[in-house]
């Protein structure tokens, strides 16, 4: 009989930002539901989730993908992470996303998250000369040849890691900064691009490795005049998606505005570094939202708004944002708009 690797993947307690963290369960046989997989214990006192002196935490599985490194029966297991009295750890964000998800179910919220991020070689962006910068911005966002982009070998097996998983992923391109890349997970339901999302990323540290290159998630990898990293995010709502959806937008707009500090404190840290008005961004201090405007907090795609229906982009989130937060709040602010309004 072969045995089947479940390899079990977590946030952790880390700030201001989690980190991810995975080990291996060996298990007697092929998995067929997320039902099927056991609790497992941990040491939450190494992951900063717990005291020493009462440091067992418990990995409860919520989702499972086939694992496209080992192959075979072999998969990735996401998991919450509870304290081991059962109750939810206070580092578990998506527990809180699946209460609203189901408050909200027959709203069919739609996201699609547009995760950058930039690759590193040792110290410096790969691809950068080892004393001083490369050629200003300007021809690395979706380039082609090797002076104009770096790491693509390592962005192609991402995405087909990623396929072959199974993960909802709609593309992937060169970013503004070299070095600099983006790839997109949706649009999918708000518990499902989360989970996609993190399990993407544990797939982009862990291909990462086999070619020595790390990748960060860090807003502002690089002061100065280079762009900074996100992770745009697209919302939509039933309503939203239907003839008239375009008013439903702006009310969440409007609502959005209201909960502007609300939003900014979930959206990633450091996220100051990045929000300056500069670099195709809205400043921190100031909301606003409009048509096609990539400087906007929110825009509104060109095509929606010729429509008359359709998403909006939420720009705010930074590239290390947890996308459980970044759900719940879009969910809490404009799905209560809408059940007001409606």
């Amino acid at each position: 009989m072969e045995r089947v690797m479940a390899e079990y993947i977590w946030i952790d307690g880390h700030k201001p930002t989690s980190k991810l963290r995975s080990k291996t369960k060996i298990l007697d046989k092929k998995v067929n539901d997320v039902s099927e997989l056991p609790e497992w214990g941990f040491d939450g006192s190494s992951t900063q989730q717990a005291e020493g002196h009462f440091s067992d935490c418990l990995l409860r599985p919520v989702y499972f993908l086939m694992d496209p490194i080992r192959g075979g029966e072999n998969i990735l297991v996401m998991c919450e992470v509870f304290n081991a009295d059962g109750s939810v750890h206070e580092s578990n964000k998506r527990a809180a996303l699946r209460e609203i998800a189901e408050k909200h179910a027959s709203q069919d919220a739609w996201f699609g998250i547009e995760q950058e991020y930039t690759f590193f070689d040792g110290v410096k962006p790969l691809g950068w000369p080892d004393n001083g910068f490369p050629a200003p911005q300007g021809g690395y966002y979706c380039g082609v040849g090797s002076d104009e982009v770096y790491g693509r070998e390592v962005v192609e097996h991402h995405m087909q890691a990623c396929l072959l998983a199974g993960i909802n992923m709609s593309g992937i391109n060169a970013e503004v900064m070299p070095g600099q890349w983006e790839f997109q997970v949706g649009p999918s339901g708000p518990l499902e691009v989360s989970d996609q999302l993190w399990i993407s990323r544990w797939l982009l540290y862990r291909i990462g490795e086999e070619y020595g290159i790390s990748a960060t998630l860090d807003p502002k990898p690089v002061k100065g005049d280079w762009n900074g990293a996100g992770a745009h995010t697209n919302f939509s709502t039933k309503a939203m998606r239907e003839p008239g959806g375009m008013e439903v937008i702006e009310n969440a707009c409007k609502a959005l505005g209201e909960k502007h500090e609300e939003h900014i404190v979930v959206y990633g840290a450091d996220n100051e570094q990045r929000l300056t008005g500069l670099h195709e961004t809205c400043s921190m201090e100031e909301f606003r939202y409009g048509v096609s405007d990539r400087g906007a907090s929110i825009r509104i795609p060109m095509q929606t708004a010729n429509d008359g229906y359709g998403y909006l982009e939420d720009r705010r989130p930074s590239a290390n944002a947890d996308p459980y937060e970044v759900c719940f709040m879009l969910m809490q602010t404009c799905c209560e708009n809408i059940m007001v309004k409606v």
